[in-house]
């Protein structure tokens, strides 16, 4: 059975979710442009310690978990659902021991300007992850217990939270990993 997908505009669920979500990029653009304004003062440091390679892999999950994530909206399934969360979880795992590492090697969010940053703005963004990931398995359980009553706004309105989430990881990815290279 496919649902009606209801319009952003005439949805008050998702015109709400929506104005979250620009809410939500307003404060990332301000805490990346942040970054870029002192990036100059750690960018020996991030070009010292970043792992681009391994990061690139988790963030592959991460981007591939968007992929998964459409399929699983259009068909309301959920073992696509269950494979969104595992790529999601798959990045903050990933995450987790890259902040490891880092801190193996004395760099923390109090340790120089390159930490603060860094760890604040992907420390951010993995909580945001991680408030998905809560909402996709809010979403996951209530599929299974009760499929005929989740209502196609839910799909709709955790997709785009989603989506939004991956969507700010590129530009973390890339002025954070890619921009010490480039």
């Amino acid at each position: 059975m496919i649902a009606v997908r209801p319009a952003v505009v005439t949805n008050r669920t998702l015109l709400g979710v929506a104005i979250f979500i620009g809410s939500e990029a307003i404060f990332f653009i301000a805490i990346v442009l942040a970054y870029v304004a002192y990036r100059d003062a750690g960018l020996a440091t991030a070009r010292a310690t970043l792992d681009i390679g391994r990061t690139a892999i988790f963030s592959v999950a991460l981007f591939g978990s968007s992929g998964t994530m459409v399929i699983a909206a259009r068909a309301e399934s959920g073992r696509w659902l269950a494979a969104t969360i595992l790529l999601g979880a798959i990045f903050l795992v990933g995450q987790g021991s890259e902040y490891a590492r880092l801190l193996s090697e004395g760099i923390g969010p109090g340790s120089a300007l390159f930490g603060t940053t860094f760890f604040t703005l992907t420390g951010l963004h993995g909580l945001h992850v991680l408030a998905g990931l809560v909402a996709l398995t809010a979403l996951l359980t209530a599929r299974r217990r009760r499929p005929r009553a989740l209502a196609a706004v839910a799909w709709e309105a955790v997709s785009m939270y989603w989506h939004f989430v991956d969507a700010v990881w590129v530009v973390v990815f890339s002025v954070v990993y890619l921009g010490t290279v480039l």
